[in-house]
């Protein structure tokens, strides 16, 4: 072979190299479920954006069709939503907090509406397929402010299950669209009538969901390959918004679930293996691990105590705190008015940060509990937070109602950066992956990326 042909040769084993990474770049990159594989904590990239509007560092923007507070997902150049269209116009969400009386807190819709997953071309954002799983009235009421498509689907690169719980039904779709099983369950009104939210999680060979509700309670596993439900085990609660949790710690796998009466935790066959009592009503932040710990709490506004618990692995039995205790053997830390009421909270660093829904930050140490510092108004015009904080690149990000993304820095200081606004309602949490920000707003989806 000639020098030159040599270099030829050379050039086009390198192009065809590009090429490939370029067709298939994100293998080790995805966003499979509800706040990602680390709740929110994102490993430094710096491609990921810090700046925003709604025409800066927009990759792509598009109009969703329907509404659903669902988050998106993202598997390759996969990117998953879903959402339910209305036969005719629904009443708007307020934004805030607020006791909604009964006639925004107990919403119920006559009107048919279509439960809709939609697969987006992450490169283009053009709708690569869409597929309509079932067309009926929804089956249970609903807060004003939640949707009936608010359970995030997960995937685990070959399939996307979806759970909606207004219609009680768990689904998987191959990712072309094409629908492998559906599994009918029973649809349930909460004590309050304010609808579902807890997402599936999909672990092994099993897809899991839990369903607290005021008739019958329970968490069930399904095959993920063809829906059949493997086990059911009865839960003594009444209403719940949080999503379970596999918990695999050093000493074995768990799904960690949050109540409003008490947080427990199952093995991988439904068995209960411990619980802890002392949670507050109106139970939606979902919980997490990070470093060998688990976080969980729950914070209804007024109430108390509003506890953020943080746990070791190998509990057995009831683990609960006796009067005046802030720790026993399991219990690592305990704070009485730490929680929240809708976001989750974010572990970044060797920092456990709470996002308090009237816009305060708070920062603590995540293996000890101790504060670092107290409430900081992230700014006197952010508004409430409904959607759970990320973090990247030292900087983390608050996504408030009225779609302003506050930009604080991490550590042990409060600083505020900057602000990114969308000028739209948002109550999902992004997804974060492959050098973008995927936020979905009331109306539609942006791509954020540096250009």
């Amino acid at each position: 072979m000639t020098t030159r042909n040599a270099n030829l040769f050379r050039f086009a084993s390198l192009a065809a190299l590009v090429w490939l990474l370029a067709a298939r770049p994100f293998a080790a990159d995805q966003w499979p479920r509800f706040r990602g594989e680390a709740a929110g904590s994102v490993a430094d990239d710096p491609a990921l954006p810090d700046r925003w509007s709604e025409t800066e560092n927009v990759a792509w923007k598009i109009d969703i069709p329907g509404a659903g507070w669902s988050s998106p997902v993202v598997w390759d150049d996969h990117v998953i939503v879903t959402a339910t269209i209305s036969s005719e116009k629904s009443p708007a969400p307020h934004k805030g907090l607020y006791d909604p009386g009964d006639e925004n807190g107990k919403t119920q819709s006559v009107s048919e509406h279509r439960w809709m997953v939609y697969d987006i071309d992450f490169r283009t954002g053009k709708i690569r397929w869409q597929s309509e799983l079932l067309r009926a009235r929804p089956k249970v009421t609903r807060h004003i402010k939640n949707s009936f498509a608010s359970e995030t689907p997960v995937t685990d690169g070959e399939r996307v299950y979806v759970y909606f719980g207004s219609i009680g039904l768990v689904a998987a779709l191959d990712l072309d669209g094409k629908r492998i099983w559906t599994a009918e369950l029973t649809a349930f009104d909460g004590r309050q009538g304010y609808g579902m939210a807890a997402s599936p999680i999909v672990h092994g060979d099993r897809v899991i969901v839990v369903n607290d509700n005021a008739t019958e309670s329970f968490i069930a596993a399904f095959d993920k390959r063809t829906g059949k439900e493997l086990w059911r085990t009865a839960r003594e609660e009444f209403e719940n918004w949080s999503s379970p949790y596999v918990w695999e710690n050093a000493l074995r796998t768990e799904i960690v679930t949050s109540g409003m009466r008490k947080i427990r935790s199952y093995d991988l066959d439904g068995k209960l293996l411990w619980e802890l009592s002392g949670m507050t009503v109106n139970v939606s932040p979902s919980p997490f691990a990070k470093d060998g710990l688990i976080y969980i709490n729950s914070g209804y506004p007024g109430a108390s105590p509003r506890p953020v618990y943080a746990i070791r692995p190998g509990a057995t039995g009831d683990i609960s705190l006796k009067p005046g205790e802030t720790s026993n053997e399991f219990i690592v830390w305990y704070q009485p008015l730490l929680g929240t009421y809708n976001t989750s909270a974010l572990v970044y660093g060797s920092y456990y940060y709470t996002l308090l829904d009237r816009g305060f930050l708070l920062c603590h140490d995540a293996r000890t509990g101790a504060q670092i510092y107290g409430r900081q108004r992230i700014s006197p015009d952010a508004s409430g937070f409904t959607t759970s904080p990320w973090a990247y690149n030292g900087k983390i990000f608050l996504l408030s109602e009225d779609g302003d993304t506050f930009v604080v820095q991490a550590g042990p200081e409060f600083k505020l950066l900057g602000k990114n606004t969308l000028n739209e309602m948002v109550l999902a949490t992004p997804a974060v992956v492959h050098g973008s920000v995927i936020i979905r707003t009331q109306s539609k989806l942006y791509r954020i990326a540096r250009r």
